[in-house]
């Protein structure tokens, strides 16, 4: 009602409202205006793992840490795991890294991973299935990549990473959720992983399952890719989900079993004498080394279309190595890089970003991001420069942007009438902006 008391109060709020149409008037000033000039991606494998290895060990140098717990898979690990993928799979994107292909496909199966480990420790620990923690977590996942669907009229599945999360967050919520009463018993457990896979499997597996499903759904997880119009709307989808179909149930398994994980390693670091101890560590980074050159040569290094047809059912061994290995040792387990912590934290931000602000779709809604944003036209390296430190920055307000909207519009207690309430008045205010973004852009486009 502009009453300046409540403005006052609100100032937090109505400053990062401002500050995110700021944000979305670059995202269409760099994408779409066609004032900002275009460059051709150049892979340059030198070059990639050059940034990558000089950003690595500036972080290790400046930024190494003892973390808060000598637990395996801590959060500051985690954290640390989704930064150095994270920087991986935008330079894959930036450098069109077409043979890093099956890389990027395990470190996104290892970020579905992530959702079913950390959502299950949560809700196994916490138990908390309020009404309020469930919108917390949707706002993180949905909130700003469904802002910017309706600024840049593109499709929620060409940011795939979102509703793919999405959904698997929803599986794990509602396995805990359904008979929550019955968490504490390991065969209750036990039976949910089971009709987890089992759902999934008559889902994915069945022929046609998929579509039935999914089709009353269509106008959320359509995607038609300008350059591929006769695809059908749900392919990518399909195709997109059904590669991680399976991970998230396993990471929802690794965290239940992480207590007796983390005794075990506890029961190793304590071995009375080093000869012991080092031969307990040798023996699991000698299983753990060996289960990953064994799935180095035997699907690692096949082409990504026959890669795909065994990666929903192997990626998990990589994943598992690579935890066992950094875990390996009580050493490895009490350190981390604040650096890459850090930019594990903004990874949803940097992906749906790195669309129009840092590469190009071409003025196109619902293109893939082909080109560079060139703003030091002629000088490669200087543009990647200086166009990552405007994106990596935006990312970061983004971040914070999210976070404090977040407070403003969901209580941060159990109120279930406050958060009704605001989800009315949400929904309100969106079709309002909609409605009248659809008629101007009739008046002066001619389209919606």
């Amino acid at each position: 009602m502009l009453r300046p008391r409540a403005l006052r109060e609100s100032r937090r709020a109505v400053q990062a409202w401002a500050e995110l149409g700021v944000i979305m008037f670059l995202f269409w000033f760099c994408d779409r205006s066609g004032a900002v000039r275009e460059a051709k991606k150049s892979y340059d494998r030198d070059l990639l793992f050059a940034v990558f290895a000089l950003l690595g060990t500036y972080g290790w140098k400046t930024t190494l840490k003892e973390s808060k717990t000598h637990a395996p898979l801590h959060r500051e690990q985690t954290e640390e795991m989704k930064g150095w993928m994270q920087v991986l799979f935008l330079l894959y994107h930036y450098f069109d890294a077409g043979e890093m292909y099956n890389l990027i496909r395990v470190f996104i199966a290892a970020y579905v991973w992530m959702t079913g480990f950390g959502n299950f420790s949560f809700y196994y620990v916490k138990k908390d299935f309020s009404a309020v923690r469930f919108a917390q977590m949707m706002w993180r996942l949905n909130f700003f990549v469904f802002v910017t669907c309706a600024v840049m009229k593109n499709d929620y599945m060409l940011y795939y990473i979102c509703p793919m999360h999405t959904l698997f967050t929803l599986l794990v919520y509602g396995a805990l959720a359904i008979a929550r009463e019955k968490n504490s018993e390991p065969k209750w457990i036990y039976g949910k992983f089971i009709a987890c896979f089992a759902i999934v499997a008559a889902v994915w597996e069945i022929p046609g399952a998929f579509k039935r499903i999914f089709t009353p759904f269509t106008f959320l997880f359509r995607y038609v890719n300008p350059a591929k119009p006769d695809v059908h709307p749900l392919h990518e989808w399909q195709f997109r989900s059904g590669l991680d179909r399976y991970v998230w149930i396993y990471g929802m398994a690794c965290a239940y079993f992480h207590p007796k994980y983390e005794l075990t390693m506890k029961w190793i670091d304590e071995r009375s004498t080093t000869r012991e101890r080092m031969m307990y560590q040798g023996g699991v980074v000698a299983l753990a080394s060996g289960a990953l050159y064994w799935w180095w040569v035997t699907f690692f290094t096949l082409d990504k279309v026959e890669y795909n047809k065994y990666h929903p059912y192997t990626s998990w061994i990589p994943i598992t190595a690579f935890f066992v290995l950094r875990n390996s040792t009580k050493k490895l387990r009490e350190n981390h890089i604040e650096l890459f912590c850090i930019c594990g934290k903004v990874t949803l931000e940097t992906y749906i970003a790195q669309f129009h602000i840092w590469l190009s779709t071409s003025q196109m809604p619902n293109a893939q991001p082909k080109m560079l944003m060139s703003l030091v036209p002629g000088y490669p390296l200087l543009n990647l420069m200086v166009c990552s430190y405007i994106y990596i920055g935006i990312s970061h307000r983004i971040f914070d942007v999210t976070n404090v909207l977040k407070s403003a519009c969901i209580p941060s207690k159990a109120d279930n009438a406050t958060l009704a309430n605001n989800a009315i008045f949400g929904g309100i205010v969106v079709a309002t902006a909609l409605g009248l973004g659809t008629f101007t852009s009739l008046i002066f486009t001619g389209k919606t």
